[in-house]
């Protein structure tokens, strides 16, 4: 039940294209946001849902990550171009299964206290630990990983018993805990004993979050001063919980917001401004097929005829409202590692006489009403997809219901909600094709996905069988780092080939900024890249 928690909280939240975001790409100069570089001044942004928890190894949604962002630094960062910068650590090195961090010198806790490789071990084998039930476990570190420190040499080396071809970037990417917060996770939920950029100094829960920039801050991203001599830096940062997109763009427009992402209607009267935007892609438009026993969509043919039945281009305008992009894999949170195209080629085509003609050779046949029927069972489905999209998402829904009713399947839909979508996960509801988005960063993130245990003792929620992906996927885990990149790619077109999945939209996120600028990348504000801008 653990992983189907994980699961779910992994594809509700790129429902609400929270998690599934992307690199930055701005437009407007620096006069859009208000003149040159200004001290002393406060960002204020907004939030569409409280963060909950802010303890960054037991939260996987979008809202508590981009607060921990200004909170708790990590070993390494990933830069927009993929490459690897320093963070807490000054030096590492990785294969499949060892990675060793040397932690720079003179990195303190926000209380002042130093930062010790004991600490970073402790945070590592924290999320290692099965019974610590931390949602990055298997996402970031395997369990049963094991995490040596040497004072000496100020040096951390992390052994996983799982070849990871990425391990390097995902143990890097843990965010780090000072050493009072490992005995403390309650004060730690609250956002206290960090060691990133920001300390919080005000929590309303529901209502707003103020944070503070340290002073002796120097390890970020390109830090080699103080962070005060950074021009344009934000002294205080203002987090609104704002749920309503319409109330943020108001507020943004009115000056009382520096930035607010915008995913709905109101993003066009914004662009129509020119406002200065930082854009990220999100995985809105992933179909998935029930392949468990007894289900129709076991059968291959029987997909591939659903597949053809709808035409997916005009779904993707419906389920983003014209806004999205034809999807290029699985795989979507950038900077992306691997950048393969994997969709291009491999989806039917739009075809509703070949779908109809592929059902009649599967042994589906028309009866007198017009629903096909074999072996006495009608071609009754039921599909499923987030309520949390809102209108976009039911309407796109109701077009894929009339296909596939034009080809002779008697087809239900119905939306379900972060409840529903954690039933789906933990095979607790009956579906036999899912709109289900999945934020995902890394390739090996997809794998728990699509192959090896079904609920409830793993998250290959669709029961999905694909040999030919579970044999690439397991050379390419043995290889580090890029170098795996083409075997993970052809892995994923293993999968869309058959059509196990159908990605076939990615929506566009603009973050808009007021008398700021900013980035966005992996699905949140870069601190470090706030500035303000004023006459």
């Amino acid at each position: 039940m653990r992983s189907a928690r994980i699961a779910a909280a992994v594809i509700g939240a790129a429902a609400l294209v929270l998690t599934g975001c992307g690199g930055a790409s701005n437009a407007g100069g620096p006069a859009a946001s208000g003149g040159s570089p200004a001290d002393g001044r406060s960002f204020t942004m907004a939030m569409p849902s409280d963060p909950g928890t802010l303890d960054p190894a037991m939260t996987v949604m979008a809202a508590a990550i981009q607060v921990d962002r200004f909170l708790y630094d990590p070993l390494i960062h990933v830069a927009r171009d993929g490459g690897v910068t320093s963070g807490l650590a000054e030096k590492w090195q990785a294969d499949t299964t060892t990675a060793r961090f040397t932690l720079r010198p003179g990195v303190t806790c926000a209380d002042g206290a130093p930062l010790t490789v004991r600490d970073v071990a402790a945070n590592i084998a924290f999320v290692a630990d099965p019974k610590n039930r931390s949602p990055l476990a298997g996402l970031y570190v395997n369990p049963g990983t094991t995490v040596e420190a040497d004072a000496g040499t100020r040096e951390i080396t992390v052994t996983s018993k799982v070849p990871d071809a990425f391990l390097l970037r995902n143990i890097g990417s843990v965010p780090m805990v000072c050493g009072k917060g490992m005995d403390d996770r309650g004060a730690v939920a609250k956002g206290q004993h960090g060691t990133g950029m920001f300390t919080l100094t005000e929590a309303v829960p529901g209502d707003h979050y103020t944070l503070t920039r340290r002073e002796d801050y120097v390890w970020g991203p390109g830090a080699r001063q103080p962070a005060k001599a950074e021009k344009g830096l934000p002294d205080k940062v203002h987090i609104r919980v704002v749920a309503n997109e319409t109330t943020a763009a108001n507020l943004l427009l009115s000056g009382e917001l520096n930035a607010a992402g915008l995913g709905g209607p109101d993003q066009q009267r914004l662009l129509g401004r020119g406002q200065f935007h930082a854009d990220s892609a999100s995985a809105r438009g992933e179909m998935w097929f029930h392949h468990a026993p007894g289900r129709p969509t076991r059968d291959e043919s029987v997909r591939r005829a659903l597949a053809q039945a709808v035409d997916l281009g005009d779904i993707g305008k419906v389920l983003t409202a014209g806004t999205g992009k034809p999807s290029r894999g699985l795989i979507t949170i950038d900077p992306k590692a691997c950048k393969d195209n994997t969709v291009a080629g491999k989806l039917p085509a739009h075809d509703v006489r070949a779908a109809k003609s592929l059902l009649d050779r599967a042994g589906w046949k028309e009866n007198a009403d017009g629903v096909r029927v074999k072996d006495g069972k009608r071609l009754a489905l039921t599909l499923v997809y987030p309520s949390l999209i809102g209108q976009p998402a039911a309407s796109a829904a109701e077009l894929i219901q009339e296909a596939w009713q034009e080809v002779g399947a008697d087809v239900t839909i119905r939306g379900i909600d972060n409840t529903g979508i954690n039933q789906v996960v933990a095979g607790n509801a009956s579906w036999d094709a899912a709109v289900l988005p999945l934020g995902l960063g890394l390739p090996p993130q997809l794998r728990p996905f699509v192959s090896g245990p079904k609920p409830p003792d793993g998250t290959n929620f669709a029961h999905i069988d694909n040999k030919a992906y579970a044999t690439l996927a397991d050379k390419a885990s043995r290889m580090p780092g890029t170098t795996g990149c083409p075997t993970w790619s052809r892995a994923e077109s293993a999968l869309i080939s058959s059509v196990d999945v159908v990605p076939f939209v990615d929506a566009v996120l603009p973050t808009f900024g007021a008398g700021a600028r900013f980035e966005v990348n992996h699905g949140s504000i870069m601190p470090s890249s706030i500035r303000m801008y004023g006459d």
